[in-house]
């Protein structure tokens, strides 16, 4: 086994400094397929979350719909594990918008109202932001969230996973995590 202490090596940076520059430089220009972000805040496979712990960012009156809706509070509330979770996505997510097509009154309004983007006059809150938010419930591991954006079964699954990334994660770290997946050519209906 080879020693490899400043003095040998002749390099002036302390061991454990080297290792994380030669982990950072493997991660950067290692092979091909999604690489894991570098480790930021908390170590290991704990994900820090970013913002409020409790609302996980998102709009409150999204955020209200959810806790109020009977498939959050009903059926959602019966599956206890992220395996549980990935298959319900599977088989009800059809789109990632926030309501639910036709469940938002937006006749006669304008502006952000109006029914061409935001959250102004709420609806149906979406299969998929609630099981957002049921992730959310289960505080994912970093293991966890790369299951969901690598995930091969279904494109909603990576939306989602893409999605809790967006809510719960430092800005700083975004790059690191979407990066890989520029380039990504999957199609799915929003």
């Amino acid at each position: 086994m080879a020693n490899n202490s400043p003095a040998l090596t002749g390099n002036s940076q302390p061991q454990h400094q080297a290792a994380a520059a030669a982990a950072q430089q493997q991660q950067q220009c290692g092979g091909g397929g999604a690489t894991k972000p570098a480790v930021s805040g908390k170590q290991g496979n704990v994900l820090p979350l970013w913002g409020n712990e409790k609302t996980m960012n998102l709009n409150p009156m999204i955020l209200t719909n959810i806790l109020s809706s009977p498939y959050f509070k009903v059926q959602l509330y019966e599956l206890k594990t992220y395996h549980e979770v990935v298959d319900e996505i599977y088989f009800k997510v059809t789109h990632v918008e926030p309501w639910e097509k036709g469940s938002r009154k937006t006749a006669g309004q304008t502006g952000m109202c109006g029914g061409v983007r935001g959250v102004g006059t709420g609806g149906i809150v979406s299969t998929a932001f609630c099981l957002l938010y049921k992730l959310f419930t289960l505080k994912l591991t970093r293991k966890q969230v790369m299951g969901l954006i690598t995930h091969t079964d279904s494109p909603y699954i990576r939306a989602l996973g893409f999605m809790y990334i967006r809510y719960t994660q430092p800005p700083t770290d975004l790059w690191d995590w979407f990066e890989s997946f520029l380039d990504d050519e999957e199609f799915f209906i929003l």
